[in-house]
């Protein structure tokens, strides 16, 4: 395979293959806030090297190489993207070679600031968009994130997509590199596409948690249940009288009188008897263990006898019993329904019909922590054209995927390969191999 560096084939914003030397991108020399001082320091490593599996010679990536450390590193854009009437992709790979147990491999665009310092980039660092894929225990997710100014206040919000419903697992597991696609359009709608194959789509007014725009009305905090508000649907019988023969008194259960002992019961032997052939201990110490006792065994003479120890009387329902006397449950007629505290006006209220003019980004960050190592990240791009980010997918994630292909293995050994994590699977392959053809030698 003849691998050559890809190259932008329109206008772009960023792009980054990691085949030549780290030029642009800078290591944070910050600590992580609210975290414990032996570990809040961003001393992750990084490193830019081949894949382990399905190598494409020639073709780097840059690798998270710590467990259980913070990393960040950061680059700044081309230039900056302004949100107005271009749409935003971007489009990054993920290979977690080693699986993953707890970690992400998400992608933040840093907000455009006069004071941006990527020497202290962090987790408080604001950014416009996180995007990317995260794990932890069997928690499978794609993110999908945006800060939004509130109108009024000036103050900024979080807005998560609706998760996808989509199964992710296997790309988490797979070991394979796979292609995170996230497409946001002036029209406030955003696609997210994994292997270029839409996972999840909405409207950034519609579709987001908590909603971009609050409601124009809210409940009233200054308004109180009165007092005398009837809130149940049924209530006892009034009118009710408990029946003259109703007796409160009759038990649950009584003792069976057609109940008889069994012939052969043995009243005098006991369930258990000390093991006759039990020895105590050599090194038993009275004074320090106790008196020493045989353990218990089952009496071999109840083996044949219907029961030992003294027969009790069996005991059943009682046909008499009724229990306590409740009156009959009937509609209350002075049913309000249920209460709910009277709307007014929201003080809080706005309405952003174009949540897509967001605030303009100048840097790309992975801020991380995870709990298992060599997370390869290769080939970002961010422009405004899907043909574009597609050519940029097929000159690099399309030779890595064409290249994993051409490696798998043959279907019998993937048959084999199976059964060894689950060996039913050798019953099912003995009842549809092995029988139709023992069945046909057997015929023939």
């Amino acid at each position: 395979v003849v691998y050559q560096t890809p190259k932008p084939t329109g206008e772009v914003y960023f792009t980054e293959t990691f085949d030549g030397i780290l030029a642009g991108w800078v290591l944070s020399k910050t600590k992580k806030e609210d975290t414990d001082d032996n570990i809040s320091k961003y001393d992750g490593r990084w490193e830019v090297e081949e894949l382990k599996e399905n190598t494409v010679p020639g073709d780097r990536g840059l690798v998270l190489k710590s467990i259980a450390k913070h990393h960040a590193i950061s680059a700044m854009l081309t230039k900056p993207f302004i949100f107005d009437d271009k749409p935003l992709i971007v489009q990054y790979e993920v290979n977690f070679q080693e699986g993953i147990d707890c970690g992400g491999a998400y992608v933040k665009l840093l907000s455009r600031s006069d004071d941006l310092d990527l020497e202290y980039f962090f987790d408080k660092t604001p950014y416009t968009i996180m995007f990317g894929p995260d794990k932890c225990g069997e928690d499978y997710k794609l993110h999908f994130i945006f800060r939004h100014k509130n109108p009024k206040t000036g103050e900024y919000d979080e807005k998560h997509a609706k998760q996808s419903v989509a199964d992710l697992k296997k790309f988490y597991m797979d070991k394979k590199t796979h292609l995170y696609t996230l497409v946001l359009k002036p029209d406030d709608t955003f696609e997210m596409l994994i292997d270029q194959s839409v996972v999840s789509k909405g409207s950034l007014l519609e579709d987001m948690i908590p909603p971009v725009n609050p409601p124009k009305e809210i409940d009233d905090p200054n308004d109180k249940k009165p007092d005398d508000w009837d809130e149940r649907a049924k209530i006892p019988d009034p009118n009710a009288v408990k029946p003259d023969d109703w007796d409160e008194d009759e038990p649950l259960k009584i003792e069976d009188p057609d109940a008889v002992k069994p012939e052969g019961w043995l009243d005098d032997e006991p369930k258990y008897i000390p093991d006759p052939h039990a020895k105590k201990p050599k090194d038993w110490d009275e004074e320090m263990d106790g008196e020493w006792e045989a353990p218990q065994i089952p009496n071999p003479k109840c083996e044949t006898a219907p029961g030992c120890g003294p027969w009790v009387h069996p005991v059943m329902n009682n046909p008499k019993y009724k229990g306590k006397w409740k009156p009959p449950m009937i509609d209350n007629p002075n049913y309000q329904g249920i209460w709910r505290p009277r709307k007014i006006s929201n003080p809080d209220y706005f309405e952003d019909l174009h949540p897509f003019e967001m605030t303009a980004v100048s840097a790309i960050g992975l801020e991380l922590w995870s709990m298992t190592s060599d997370i390869y990240f290769d080939n970002f791009i961010i422009c405004s054209e899907k043909e574009v980010a597609d050519r940029w997918a097929a000159d690099g994630w399309g030779l890595k995927k064409l290249i994993a292909s051409a490696n798998e293995p043959g279907m019998f050994t993937q048959l084999v390969t199976a059964a060894d994590d689950y060996p039913w699977l050798w019953v099912l392959y003995i009842l549809t191999l092995a029988l139709p053809v023992g069945l046909g030698v057997l015929f023939c």
